[in-house]
């Protein structure tokens, strides 16, 4: 398998769930200027023209993020990564994935537009405490999404909280996604994915 990438970027949650499935792969970085890879037009692989994107080993390839997860847990069950399909486990996971993609991912990645109004900003800016409110709220139970285990969610989130981070939203409120962050930055499948992409100072 093959995962395009960009240093940073959301694709950093695929690359996390490749890195801890065990699973052989390689990476393309996409090059943000040209919007090539390789130098390859981007939108030839992708026609969508973002990250990620993971080109299985029969060429085909799948887009977004969450889908991608899903399919890297569900190659290696014994690594559980992902509750067993069928299970209502399962749909939770599914129920985090798609509430990270649209309810923080998405109001997160809007605050890179430096064209944004203030005032949208900071009506952006309050909606997302309100979502990080409610997934404290889980992560001051548990010390994982889904309870005692890793999965592919959590490595989703931590990219979203590492954003906003770097956006400098302030997440002192949210004690405990903010120890979730430190507790997956500190996994050794993170960390050499960090390490990979640059990111590590």
């Amino acid at each position: 398998m093959k995962l395009f990438y960009a240093p940073g970027a959301c694709s950093l949650s695929p690359h996390i769930a490749l890195e801890e499935s065990g699973l052989k792969y390689s990476l393309e970085k996409l090059d943000f200027a040209t919007r090539k890879v390789d130098g390859v037009d981007f939108s030839t692989i992708n026609p969508k023209g973002y990250v990620p994107a993971l080109q299985l080993d029969d060429g085909q390839v799948l887009t977004e993020g969450p889908a991608i997860v899903q399919y890297i847990a569900d190659k290696v069950p014994e690594k559980k990564l992902a509750p067993p399909a069928g299970t209502i486990e399962h749909y939770r996971l599914l129920e985090w994935l798609n509430f990270i993609t649209a309810e923080v991912h998405k109001p997160i990645g809007s605050l890179f537009n430096p064209n944004m109004l203030d005032s949208v900003r900071q009506a952006t800016i309050a909606n997302i405490g309100k979502r990080l409110g409610y997934v404290e709220s889980a992560l001051a139970k548990q010390p994982y999404l889904m309870g005692d285990t890793f999965t592919v969610a959590d490595g989703y989130l931590f990219w979203t909280v590492s954003a906003a981070q770097h956006l400098k939203l302030d997440l002192s409120a949210f004690p405990a996604v903010l120890k979730h962050r430190e507790k997956i930055a500190a996994r050794p499948a993170v960390q050499a994915v960090l390490k990979a992409e640059g990111l590590l100072h």
